[in-house]
């Protein structure tokens, strides 16, 4: 039998946010196992994370269609169930710093900060402009953007208001042609509490529309941080569930904070 937990990351409150499931191994199951697991959770990510070293843990990510490269929120839902729940067993206290080796974009290191935040530390990922706009991107949108930009995970359409990235309807079979790249579209905030808003939309790799995105937000701080001449932030991520992120911009870096909650610990008969 194998432990998992299933939390919501990026938000204080139950049903908020976005949910992960999280299980520690002795040593990554077959690939076909672990997919076959994401899909049964039907969550935007399950993750895997294998102990390497006191405080550090190899981690791989998977949504319900395939293997991910880079995910925040299941990250810092693995990070919470460590400090939470596996501190006794790993040997962890609450002020020592993890470490996360990924296959795709190096380590990540994460920490508990005294607010009750975790913080996790992503590689830099600014978008740039691009000459060449796909139209299946425009097609796609139901709004025509500012401009648009990208980086390795994804098009980042820029619009004028938070109305504007809240009203968007998202055309998921006309997305999904854009594979690899997802697509994040993002706004200015109209509240004075926080600095930007987003949604982000995912159909080649996991869903129409993912709930709460942090791997995202090692592109949209950067770029907001430019823009509004910060270098820290409140973000909104405006899906159906929502959740808040604070970022700090540093240097090749980006720290992105949240909360979490656990929605529940169960046994797995497989």
């Amino acid at each position: 039998m194998k432990t998992q937990w299933i939390v919501d990351a990026f938000t204080s409150e139950a049903f908020k946010g976005n949910s992960a499931a999280v299980m520690l191994v002795e040593e990554f199951p077959s690939e076909q196992w672990m997919q076959s697991v994401a899909t049964e959770n039907n969550l935007s990510e399950t993750a895997y994370i294998k102990p390497i070293a006191p405080n550090h843990y190899y981690i791989r990510w998977f949504s319900p269609i395939t293997e991910i490269d880079f995910c925040g929120h299941a990250t810092l839902a693995s990070a919470y169930v460590l400090y939470n729940y596996l501190s006794t067993e790993q040997g962890i206290s609450a002020t020592q710093t993890l470490r996360f080796s990924t296959n795709d974009v190096g380590d990540l290191t994460v920490k508990q900060c005294e607010s009750g935040l975790i913080e996790m530390s992503f590689p830099n990922q600014n978008p740039k402009p691009i000459k060449n706009i796909p139209q299946a991107l425009l097609n796609g949108l139901s709004r025509e953007p500012l401009r648009i930009l990208r980086n390795d995970q994804a098009y980042f359409a820029v619009y004028e208001s938070e109305e504007d990235v809240t009203e968007i309807e998202a055309n998921s079979s006309v997305l999904a042609l854009l594979k690899p790249y997802d697509v994040v579209v993002t706004a200015p905030s109209d509240d004075p509490q926080r600095d930007f808003v987003s949604r982000y939309f995912w159909p080649a790799s996991g869903g129409d529309e993912d709930p709460v995105t942090g791997s995202i937000h090692a592109g949209l701080g950067p770029y907001w941080g430019e823009q509004l001449g910060k270098t820290s932030m409140v973000a909104l991520q405006a899906s159906r569930r929502s959740g808040l992120l604070n970022i700090e911009i540093s240097g090749e870096r980006v720290l992105v904070s949240g909360n979490a909650v656990l929605f529940s610990k169960s046994q797995l008969y497989i």
